[in-house]
Protein backbone atom coordinates (compact mmCIF):
# COMPACT_ATOMS: atom_id res chain seq x y z
CA UNK A 1 0.00 0.00 0.00
CA UNK A 2 2.89 2.30 0.78
CA UNK A 3 4.62 1.53 -2.30
CA UNK A 4 1.56 2.40 -4.67
CA UNK A 5 1.04 5.69 -2.81
CA UNK A 6 4.73 5.98 -3.17
CA UNK A 7 4.64 5.55 -6.60
CA UNK A 8 1.21 7.67 -7.22
CA UNK A 9 3.01 10.91 -5.46
CA UNK A 10 6.02 10.32 -7.62
CA UNK A 11 3.63 10.13 -10.81
CA UNK A 12 1.91 13.30 -9.54
CA UNK A 13 4.99 15.02 -9.36
CA UNK A 14 6.60 13.93 -12.77
CA UNK A 15 3.24 15.20 -14.45
CA UNK A 16 3.18 18.38 -12.60
CA UNK A 17 6.82 19.02 -13.36
CA UNK A 18 6.13 18.32 -17.13
CA UNK A 19 3.21 20.87 -16.98
CA UNK A 20 5.41 23.66 -15.50
CA UNK A 21 7.73 22.92 -18.02
CA UNK A 22 5.67 23.00 -21.06
CA UNK A 23 3.97 26.75 -19.05
CA UNK A 24 8.11 27.70 -19.08
CA UNK A 25 8.67 26.75 -22.20
CA UNK A 26 5.26 28.22 -23.75
CA UNK A 27 5.77 31.79 -22.10
CA UNK A 28 9.75 31.98 -23.59
CA UNK A 29 7.68 32.34 -26.95
CA UNK A 30 5.30 33.95 -28.48
CA UNK A 31 2.64 32.25 -31.35
CA UNK A 32 1.99 34.36 -34.34
CA UNK A 33 -0.02 32.89 -37.41
CA UNK A 34 1.14 29.09 -36.00
CA UNK A 35 5.31 30.41 -36.19
CA UNK A 36 6.81 30.34 -32.64
CA UNK A 37 8.97 34.00 -31.86
CA UNK A 38 11.48 33.97 -29.26
CA UNK A 39 11.00 36.44 -26.62
CA UNK A 40 14.42 37.19 -26.69
CA UNK A 41 17.13 37.25 -28.63
CA UNK A 42 21.07 37.11 -28.50
CA UNK A 43 22.25 39.77 -31.13
CA UNK A 44 26.02 41.05 -30.63
CA UNK A 45 26.68 39.30 -27.32
CA UNK A 46 23.21 41.41 -26.46
CA UNK A 47 20.38 40.06 -25.15
CA UNK A 48 17.49 41.55 -27.06
CA UNK A 49 13.49 41.51 -26.47
CA UNK A 50 10.96 40.88 -29.10
CA UNK A 51 9.01 44.34 -29.38
CA UNK A 52 6.05 43.29 -31.51
CA UNK A 53 5.18 40.76 -34.13
CA UNK A 54 2.76 40.30 -36.42
CA UNK A 55 1.32 39.36 -39.85
CA UNK A 56 1.58 41.22 -42.99
CA UNK A 57 -1.27 40.66 -45.34
CA UNK A 58 -1.87 41.19 -49.19
CA UNK A 59 -5.55 41.89 -49.40
CA UNK A 60 -6.45 38.42 -47.93
CA UNK A 61 -3.65 36.23 -47.98
CA UNK A 62 -1.08 36.05 -45.40
CA UNK A 63 2.49 36.53 -47.05
CA UNK A 64 4.82 36.19 -43.71
CA UNK A 65 5.07 36.69 -40.05
CA UNK A 66 7.35 39.62 -38.85
CA UNK A 67 9.44 40.49 -35.34
CA UNK A 68 11.12 43.10 -34.23
CA UNK A 69 13.77 42.82 -31.39
CA UNK A 70 14.76 45.59 -29.90
CA UNK A 71 17.21 46.44 -26.31
CA UNK A 72 14.09 48.08 -24.65
CA UNK A 73 10.65 48.17 -25.22
CA UNK A 74 9.80 51.06 -27.85
CA UNK A 75 5.57 52.33 -28.58
CA UNK A 76 6.79 54.76 -30.95
CA UNK A 77 8.58 54.70 -34.72
CA UNK A 78 10.55 57.47 -33.03
CA UNK A 79 11.90 55.47 -30.28
CA UNK A 80 12.26 52.27 -32.50
CA UNK A 81 14.18 54.03 -35.14
CA UNK A 82 16.43 55.76 -32.72
CA UNK A 83 16.58 52.58 -29.86
CA UNK A 84 20.20 52.62 -29.29
CA UNK A 85 21.94 49.28 -29.58
CA UNK A 86 21.61 46.22 -31.64
CA UNK A 87 18.48 45.25 -33.36
CA UNK A 88 17.11 42.37 -35.01
CA UNK A 89 13.84 41.84 -37.65
CA UNK A 90 13.12 38.00 -38.13
CA UNK A 91 11.10 37.02 -40.92
CA UNK A 92 9.08 34.41 -41.63
CA UNK A 93 7.98 33.26 -45.04
CA UNK A 94 3.29 32.21 -44.75
CA UNK A 95 3.77 31.98 -48.64
CA UNK A 96 5.99 31.43 -51.57
CA UNK A 97 7.54 34.55 -53.44
CA UNK A 98 9.42 35.33 -55.74
CA UNK A 99 13.25 36.28 -54.55
CA UNK A 100 13.98 38.91 -57.06
CA UNK A 101 10.17 40.17 -56.50
CA UNK A 102 10.50 39.67 -52.52
CA UNK A 103 13.95 42.01 -53.01
CA UNK A 104 12.31 45.01 -55.22
CA UNK A 105 9.34 45.20 -53.13
CA UNK A 106 11.91 45.81 -50.03
CA UNK A 107 13.52 48.59 -51.96
CA UNK A 108 10.22 50.15 -52.91
CA UNK A 109 9.28 50.15 -49.25
CA UNK A 110 12.70 52.07 -48.54
CA UNK A 111 12.14 54.55 -51.14
CA UNK A 112 8.71 54.73 -50.23
CA UNK A 113 9.24 56.17 -46.80
CA UNK A 114 12.63 58.14 -47.00
CA UNK A 115 13.19 61.93 -48.09
CA UNK A 116 15.53 61.80 -51.34
CA UNK A 117 19.11 62.44 -49.37
CA UNK A 118 17.75 59.39 -46.99
CA UNK A 119 17.31 56.69 -49.68
CA UNK A 120 20.79 58.05 -51.78
CA UNK A 121 22.31 56.93 -48.34
CA UNK A 122 20.67 53.52 -48.32
CA UNK A 123 21.71 52.64 -51.61
CA UNK A 124 24.49 50.73 -51.19
CA UNK A 125 22.53 48.42 -49.19
CA UNK A 126 19.69 48.09 -51.01
CA UNK A 127 21.49 47.14 -53.77
CA UNK A 128 23.41 44.48 -52.25
CA UNK A 129 19.75 43.09 -50.51
CA UNK A 130 18.51 43.04 -53.68
CA UNK A 131 21.22 41.08 -55.47
CA UNK A 132 21.11 38.34 -52.12
CA UNK A 133 17.43 37.70 -53.06
CA UNK A 134 18.21 37.37 -56.65
CA UNK A 135 20.37 34.79 -55.94
CA UNK A 136 17.05 32.86 -54.94
CA UNK A 137 14.58 31.34 -57.62
CA UNK A 138 12.35 31.25 -54.85
CA UNK A 139 11.57 31.61 -50.85
CA UNK A 140 8.93 29.02 -49.88
CA UNK A 141 6.77 28.76 -47.25
CA UNK A 142 8.64 28.08 -43.81
CA UNK A 143 11.85 30.27 -45.06
CA UNK A 144 13.12 32.42 -42.76
CA UNK A 145 15.40 35.40 -43.26
CA UNK A 146 16.93 38.05 -40.47
CA UNK A 147 18.44 41.39 -40.42
CA UNK A 148 20.96 42.45 -37.83
CA UNK A 149 21.89 45.86 -37.44
CA UNK A 150 25.43 46.73 -34.44
CA UNK A 151 26.49 49.74 -33.97
CA UNK A 152 30.04 50.01 -35.63
CA UNK A 153 29.63 47.10 -37.23
CA UNK A 154 26.68 47.33 -39.55
CA UNK A 155 24.06 44.99 -40.97
CA UNK A 156 23.81 41.93 -41.70
CA UNK A 157 21.77 39.67 -43.94
CA UNK A 158 20.76 35.75 -42.73
CA UNK A 159 19.04 33.49 -44.62
CA UNK A 160 18.02 30.47 -43.09
CA UNK A 161 19.85 31.46 -39.82
CA UNK A 162 23.02 31.72 -42.33
CA UNK A 163 24.80 35.02 -42.92
CA UNK A 164 24.80 36.55 -46.80
CA UNK A 165 28.31 38.45 -47.20
CA UNK A 166 29.67 40.59 -45.49
CA UNK A 167 27.83 43.26 -43.20
CA UNK A 168 26.49 46.85 -44.90
CA UNK A 169 28.40 49.15 -43.46
CA UNK A 170 25.82 52.05 -43.70
CA UNK A 171 23.64 52.74 -40.94
CA UNK A 172 21.27 54.92 -43.33
CA UNK A 173 20.26 51.23 -44.81
CA UNK A 174 18.89 49.16 -41.24
CA UNK A 175 17.00 52.66 -40.40
CA UNK A 176 15.51 52.91 -44.16
CA UNK A 177 14.56 48.85 -43.39
CA UNK A 178 13.04 49.05 -40.68
CA UNK A 179 11.16 52.65 -42.47
CA UNK A 180 9.48 49.73 -44.42
CA UNK A 181 7.62 48.58 -41.87
CA UNK A 182 7.03 51.80 -39.34
CA UNK A 183 7.45 54.45 -41.37
CA UNK A 184 4.34 56.57 -42.94
CA UNK A 185 3.75 54.43 -45.88
CA UNK A 186 3.88 51.16 -44.02
CA UNK A 187 3.60 47.97 -45.74
CA UNK A 188 0.72 46.50 -43.60
CA UNK A 189 -0.54 49.74 -40.90
CA UNK A 190 -2.11 46.45 -38.90
CA UNK A 191 1.32 44.70 -38.89
CA UNK A 192 3.01 48.10 -37.44
CA UNK A 193 0.57 48.82 -34.71
CA UNK A 194 1.74 45.05 -33.58
CA UNK A 195 5.45 45.50 -34.28
CA UNK A 196 5.04 48.56 -31.82
CA UNK A 197 3.54 46.13 -29.20
CA UNK A 198 0.11 48.04 -29.85
CA UNK A 199 -3.35 46.19 -30.69
CA UNK A 200 -4.19 46.46 -34.40
CA UNK A 201 -6.97 48.35 -36.24
CA UNK A 202 -10.16 46.87 -38.17
CA UNK A 203 -8.15 45.56 -40.91
CA UNK A 204 -9.07 46.28 -44.45
CA UNK A 205 -8.58 44.56 -47.67
CA UNK A 206 -7.32 47.55 -49.82
CA UNK A 207 -3.54 46.92 -49.12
Amino acid sequence: MNLRRTLLAATAGLSLAGLLAVSSAHAQTTDVGGVKYDNTARVAGETLQLNGAGIRYKAVFKVYTAGLYLKDKASTPEAALAAPGPKRIHIVMLREIDGNELGKLFTKGIQDNSTRDEFAKSIPGTIRMGEIFSTRKKLAAGENFSVEFVPNTGTTVLLNGKPMGDPIKEPEFFTGLMRIWLGKSPADSNLKDLLLGHKPQARTTEN
